[in-house]
């Protein structure tokens, strides 16, 4: 899909590498020369190594597996490409990690997500186009533009595609997942079953109290934004398993597992585990269990769209047929 305009320069931060590359081999454009240098003592140094004088700059990192590196290395690249008179700069944020601190809900913590929505607008950010925010409402926390995209229209048309669905049923981890379930059922036409979960603390374990919903006899495919211990994942198969769900499978848009969780999704009733290549996961890699997606494509037209001053919001409900034949 070649839509390279010289006035387009996409760059990437240290763990956004892969990803810009599938991005920018989407659009035929060439990455943006930059380096990033951690000093012994753990201070970060960026420079960008070109001209980005005028030019429409897009930034590529994750705030994942190093949230609080990886965050600070945004606010001096942002930083770093308005001082370089950079005519726009975009953060390309595929996962927003400090999304799940959204909101004061015991004394004296802070509002995570707010503070690093402040942050990324005061270093230069003109926007921000990220995925699957655990908490929707912390685009509100920007006063920037904020392009939301969603990995259920990929995630499902990878199902469609390679599961068999006559006996399928889409299970949310929780009540408040069960929306996006829904939504994700409804691309396919499916019925959904809803976990009834309780935590404790913030030790990611979780506790399944009651599944609403027929599993029995069904195969069950279990949805959820992220995991990072694989636990309510674990739990949740468990739960299906002892009433009766044939094979299971799971599907999350960020893969966060660690070697440890991988090893616990193993042992567990869980077939294989489907998800999107927003985070730069090692762990992951040659895991017999694991599937990945790109969404690569989908962030590349979402790119080329607010380079053109084209509408993004087609993308949030039908990806275009070329994006999806870009995923696998």
């Amino acid at each position: 899909m070649a839509v390279w305009d010289s006035a387009i320069r996409i760059f990437a931060g240290s763990s956004g590498d892969v990803f810009a590359r599938r991005v920018c081999d989407w659009l035929d454009a060439q990455p943006g020369k930059a380096q990033v240098i951690q000093f012994t003592e753990g201070n970060l140094f960026v420079r960008v190594l070109e001209t980005v004088r005028d030019k429409d700059v897009y930034l590529v990192q994750p705030i994942a597996l190093r949230p609080n590196e990886e965050f600070t290395e945004i606010l001096f690249w942002m930083d770093a490409f308005k001082r370089a008179s950079a005519g726009s700069v975009t953060a390309i944020i595929p996962y927003f990690g400090y999304a799940k601190g959204d909101k004061k809900d015991e004394p004296r913590v802070s509002i995570r997500g707010r503070v690093c929505a402040e942050c990324i607008e005061l270093s230069g950010a003109d926007r921000v186009v990220t995925m699957d925010l655990h908490s929707p409402q912390v685009q509100g926390f920007f006063k920037k533009p904020v392009d939301h995209l969603y990995a259920a229209p990929i995630l499902a048309a990878y199902v469609r595609k390679h599961l068999d669905t006559d006996n399928l049923v889409v299970v949310a981890p929780d009540a408040g997942f069960a929306k996006e379930a829904r939504s994700f059922a409804g691309r396919l036409g499916l019925p959904t079953a809803i976990c009834d979960k309780t935590r404790k603390g913030h030790d990611e374990r979780a506790r399944i109290m009651e599944i609403i919903g027929d599993v029995g006899g069904r195969d069950c495919l279990i949805v959820d934004d992220f995991s990072i211990s694989g636990g309510t994942l674990v739990e949740v198969a468990r739960g299906l398993r002892d009433r009766g769900a044939k094979r299971i499978t799971a599907c999350v848009s960020h893969m966060l597992l660690s070697e440890q969780g991988l090893e616990r999704i193993a042992a567990s009733p869980i077939d294989r585990v489907i998800s999107t290549d927003s985070v730069p996961n090692s762990a992951i890699l040659g895991a017999p269990n694991v599937v990945i997606v790109s969404v690569a494509p989908l962030f590349a037209e979402t790119i080329r769209r607010i380079h053109m001053r084209e509408s993004v919001s087609p993308l949030f409900d039908d990806v275009p047929l070329e994006v999806l034949q870009g995923m696998e």
